[in-house]
Parts: C-alpha cells; structure tokens; sequence
C-alpha cells in the first residue's frame, strides 16, 4: 500500500510504501529525487529518465524533494544520479550518514524522522536559488524551452548546465518529463486520452502515446490501469 502527504518542506511529500504480493511496481519519472529509508539503509533516488523497478520487498519509507531542490540539501549534482540509487553513505562523510542511519533506525516513524532532517538541512543550507523554481514553473505550463531561456533572461547554454545540475538532465527532457505528469493527471482523473494529449501539449493521441511508451516502458492503457506512482 501506497500513501503520502504534503511535508512540512516547501513543495516536498512524505511517503510510505509496503508493496503487495503482485509486487513494488514501477516509478514514473517525475522530474523528483527521493531520500529513501528501507531495511536499516538510506538511499538516495536520482532522478529517472524511464521508469525504475520500485524496489525490494518490505515496508519503504522517503521523503520526494520537488523538482530542483535536492541537490542543494543533499549535496550532489542531479546529473551524478541520473537514473541511480545510491547509499547516502557513498554521498556525505561516512560520520554524518551514520548518524541520520542512527537516528532514523530509532524512530518510531522513519518518513517523519526523515523529514526532520531534510528541514534541518534546508535550514542550514539558507535560502534556496529561486531560478530551478522558475524554469520548473514555466515548462510545466507548457512553454517551449527557448521562450523559457529567454523569460528568465538567461542564454541556451546557461539553462541547460544549470538543469544539469538541478534536475539531472537538460530542459527538453524536463519538459517531456512534466508532460508526461500533466497527462497522466488528466487521464487518471477521466479525460479521454485524445482530449489528455491536447490539453497536456502533445500534438496527437499518436504523440502521447509514443512518448508515454518510452518514457514508461508501457502503452498508456496499461499504465492507467495501476501499479503506479
């Protein structure tokens, strides 16, 4: 069973996960990386460019950092992770991540514990750079990737390094992946999928589709019918 509310942490969800006997399922690219608790380890989820197997058997608990603010709290370039699941062990000083293992383990309530310390890392880290903020803003509104360079007054190469860096991947691939979610909110909310693709930016159902496929690994009749987050 799958369950999540907002965090306390500004855009952020707090998760639990116990899988059922069919299996984890599969995790949608979302443009989010994810601060994970399961079996005594802390792992961080980078951010996906396809869909990932979700994971191993037994209770799973995180924390879903939204879109462009992970690498400030974590530490990390987006693009290091890009499609990866790392021990935070391998990311912070061998100390610091015994201690949140520490912590975390003790805890009667691993998603709150982690997101304690996910609000105490934003503390410590100061005001966060409100340009990843921006760019997220206007691709999710549907705005072609050059209009958005030039809204936000900075050159081609310029937003591409810092989605880099960010996100993990380049403004384009940010796009589709945000497009992908707009469609799939339509669609689980019972729009046709012809109206989806038109209301979510594609050109066609043919569009959705193919893009759906690659992204996903699936058609999007069969991704509607579950198994999903």
């Amino acid at each position: 069973m799958y369950a999540e509310r907002a965090s306390r942490l500004t855009g952020a969800v707090v998760w639990t996960h116990t899988p059922g006997p069919s299996g984890a399922g599969r995790v949608l690219p979302d443009g989010c990386m994810d601060l994970l608790w399961h079996e005594g380890r802390l792992l961080v989820a980078g951010p996906d460019t396809r869909a990932q197997a979700g994971g191993g058997p037994g209770p799973w608990a995180g924390i879903r950092f939204f879109p462009g603010t992970a690498p400030a709290l974590l530490g990390v370039p987006a693009h290091e992770l890009r499609d990866r699941r790392v021990g935070l062990s391998d990311l912070w000083p061998a100390s610091e991540a015994r201690r949140l293992t520490a912590r975390v383990a003790a805890a009667a309530d691993p998603a709150r514990a982690l997101e304690e310390a996910a609000l105490s890392r934003a503390a410590d880290a100061g005001p966060p750079d409100p340009l990843p903020g921006r760019i997220v803003a206007a691709l999710a509104a549907g705005r072609p990737v050059a209009h958005t360079a030039d809204t936000l007054g900075v050159g081609a190469r310029l937003l591409h390094r810092r989605s880099l860096a960010a996100f993990g991947y380049g403004p384009k691939t940010l796009a589709r992946v945000l497009r992908l979610q707009r469609a799939l909110t339509l669609a689980r909310g019972g729009v046709p999928l012809a109206e989806t693709a038109v209301r979510a930016g594609f050109a066609d159902q043919a569009h959705l589709s193919r893009d759906v496929r690659e992204l996903t690994g699936v058609p999007p009749t069969l991704l509607l019918g579950g198994g999903t987050r």
